[in-house]
């Protein structure tokens, strides 16, 4: 089995599921008491959140690169980055480790086209819904059509991921919230959606979404595990 080396703590909250998800897959496939090779680097995230904020891009994208280099050294095969929004600033990655990316929105778009839909709704932070090197990779590589919430809304989304879900805070008020916002997207001509930041998953539930919905940590973590596992 080769060795994933984990980009986390962005937020910790969703790495935590990064890890039980990348071990529930191995457990699944290969049985017994068998579990994932991973190395994890796990970010001080309020360092990384202030430098999103004030766009300060290059520096942040700088950090993963350093990171991604030890997790070489360390014995890692692969770069797993446990979050979608950091994925606007990882093109340095492979190049600064040497070892390939699992990049996030591959697997996602797979999935979704798989399922026979070609009009996703997309949430996640202001940077992913707004920033093009997401939508971007959805539209021209896989087709999909990608329609995110009204300004009103994104401000929603984006507020309730980094006050309270990245502080493990789940209210009943937000998942209301995220289900009206949801729902509009619907209306706008979504077919399913794409929970397009690793820490909304904790939030939305298949149950009650108005949507299909694709949770990207576990799809992500899964593609990992399976990449991991592969000619075993």
């Amino acid at each position: 089995m080769k060795t994933l080396g984990l980009l986390g703590g962005m937020s910790w909250e969703s790495t935590t599921t990064y890890y039980q998800e990348i071990n529930r897959r191995v457990r699944h496939v290969q049985g017994g008491l068998h579990s994932a090779r991973c190395i994890v680097f796990s970010f001080d995230f309020a360092e990384i959140e202030q430098l999103q904020h004030a766009g300060k891009w290059e520096e942040a994208g700088a950090l993963l690169d350093a990171a991604s280099s030890k997790l070489k050294l360390a014995g890692a095969d692969a770069i797993v980055l446990c979050t979608n929004t950091m994925h606007f600033v990882s093109h340095g990655i492979e190049k600064s480790s040497q070892l390939p990316l699992i990049h996030i929105v591959d697997p996602t778009a797979d999935a979704i086209l798989k399922a026979g839909f070609k009009s996703v709704g997309l949430l996640g932070t202001r940077f992913t819904m707004e920033k093009d090197f997401y939508k971007t990779r959805l539209t021209d590589k896989y087709g999909l059509r990608v329609i995110v919430p009204e300004d009103e809304g994104r401000d929603i989304v984006h507020s309730i991921i980094y006050t309270e879900l990245c502080n493990g805070i789940i209210t009943e008020t937000s998942r209301q919230s995220y289900h009206k916002i949801i729902e509009d997207l619907a209306k706008a001509g979504a077919e399913c959606l794409i929970l397009g930041c690793t820490e909304i998953g904790l939030l939305v539930k298949e149950e009650g979404c108005p949507l299909p919905m694709f949770d990207t940590t576990k799809i992500h973590a899964i593609a990992a595990a399976d990449w991991a596992m592969e000619n075993e």
